[in-house]
């Protein structure tokens, strides 16, 4: 059982930056795929961005191309989410999630069985 555990949300300006880390405690997850979703007040938790468990495929929602960024370091057992030109519709909680998978990652909630706690990131002007 992978244990995830994301940080690096907190209060931003709009047109700041911020990254996310999301890590495991328990074991490795470098043969997992890994994703970024959001929530925010009231709507569906979404799909941002996701990576293959060897760093071979990435994955971005619409919204996110050209601002955010997903890495991975399966040395430090972390993965990052690179957040660039953050708006306000970018406030929400922010989840990591993974599953074992050798191959494109995917980019739906129940494809997932792993999730961290999540962190806020909210936006301000």
């Amino acid at each position: 059982q992978v244990q995830l555990e994301e940080s690096g949300g907190g209060l931003v300006q709009v047109g700041g930056s911020t990254r996310l880390s999301c890590t495991t405690s328990s074991g490795t997850f470098s043969a997992y795929a890994v994703a970024w979703f959001l929530q925010a007040p009231g709507k569906e938790r979404e799909f941002v961005a996701a990576i293959s468990w060897n760093d071979g495929w990435k994955s971005e929602a619409i919204s996110a191309k050209g601002r955010f960024s997903i890495t991975r370091d399966n040395a430090k057992n972390t993965v990052y989410l690179q957040m660039n030109d953050l708006k306000p519709e970018d406030t929400a909680i922010y989840y990591c999630a993974a599953e074992p998978r050798i191959g494109a990652p995917r980019t739906t909630v129940d494809e997932y069985r792993h999730w961290g706690q999540g962190t806020q990131v909210t936006v301000s002007s």
